[in-house]
């Protein structure tokens, strides 16, 4: 087959997808490190105080074997990342599951919050950067960018118990927390359910991402609109509408998908966060409790799972911008 004219892209691809699995393993043994250095003991996390007392010293030292306690740092992360190429993460130590099966539930949890609010923010960041922009220095502009600078000062933590206080406790509108109702079961829980409890958080997550893409947004847009071409679009009689789609509107997109997609990293950070607040089932709480419980195990599989999110996501954004922009494509971006 001939792959002459994807040929550049190709290339580009193969060689992100070697950085990125070069820094993952960057990430993994960081993370290796960072872990081993901490002062939870696995064998104590594992079985608890009570056990410990109660625990003979020959099972102890069976426990110790099971989990590499006296095992050279090094070897240790080699059996672990052997084990983990080939589909193993180990076991939790906290909830007594594989960690690949603990990761799975978490992580499709976190998805539909994550992407819920990432679509969320950025159309609605991307819609109201255009129009403060277009209406410098007008009542809108003015309105728009004093809620974008109020929102990007505001800590996440704080905004979700404003919105759990106003529409939970006050209005009684949406439920206060998790993402089923409690004491259903999973079978019986419905769509609208799934729905009410998924709203405060992806809105908490969404807004808090809707600042940074509107003002940057906005910049790139009387930027554009100071143009020459812009200008001469206009002494031509072309409507404003039609200005925007045929020029603008590519110019501040490549902008806008660069911020996007690097807010995932900022959106997965927040997610901790809000799924604390609303003791919601996600990787970010799943994230917390492992490193608060000692959880060695299921804490470097989040970490490892994560880094990946952040790079296919920057992977995808350098990916759209030959699609979006066609000079990209043409150039030496992908050689």
């Amino acid at each position: 087959m001939d792959v002459g004219p994807y040929s550049g892209i190709l290339k580009y691809i193969g060689k992100s997808i070697i950085k990125i699995i070069s820094l993952l393993i960057a990430v993994s043994i960081l993370s290796f490190i960072l872990v081993s250095v901490s002062p939870v003991d696995p064998v104590r996390a594992f079985i608890g105080e009570v056990g410990m007392a109660n625990m003979s010293a020959e099972n102890l030292a069976k426990l110790e074997a099971y989990f590499g306690v006296n095992t050279p740092p090094i070897e240790r992360y080699w059996n672990w990342f052997t084990d983990f190429i080939q589909g193993d993460m180990g076991t939790s130590l906290l909830y007594r599951q594989p960690v690949t099966s603990v990761i799975h539930v978490k992580f499709m949890n976190s998805m539909v919050l994550m992407t819920t609010a990432w679509i969320f923010s950025g159309f609605l960041g991307f819609i109201f950067g255009i129009v403060a922009g277009l209406y410098r220095d007008r009542w809108i502009d003015k309105v728009i960018k004093g809620y974008s600078l109020l929102i990007a000062s505001m800590p996440t933590f704080w905004l979700a118990l404003v919105l759990v206080m106003i529409f939970s406790v006050w209005l009684q509108l949406l439920p206060i927390g998790l993402s089923v109702p409690i004491g259903v079961n999973a079978a019986e829980v419905s769509i609208l359910d799934s729905i009410k409890h998924l709203i405060l958080p992806a809105l908490t997550l969404s807004v808090i991402g809707i600042a940074n893409i509107t003002l940057h947004t906005r910049e790139k847009m009387i930027d554009i609109m100071g143009e020459d071409y812009i200008l001469f679009a206009k002494a031509r009689g072309k409507s404003r509408i039609s200005i925007i789609r045929n020029h603008a509107l590519r110019n501040i997109m490549l902008p806008a998908i660069t911020l996007q997609f690097a807010s995932i990293s900022e959106i997965f950070g927040g997610s901790v966060l809000v799924e604390q607040v609303f003791s919601y089932p996600g990787l970010g709480k799943a994230a917390v409790s492992a490193g608060l419980g000692g959880d060695a195990p299921l804490l470097l599989g989040i970490a490892v799972i994560s880094a990946a999110l952040v790079f296919g996501g920057n992977l995808i954004a350098n990916l759209l911008y030959g699609i979006i922009d066609p000079r990209i494509r043409r150039g030496s971006a992908y050689e």
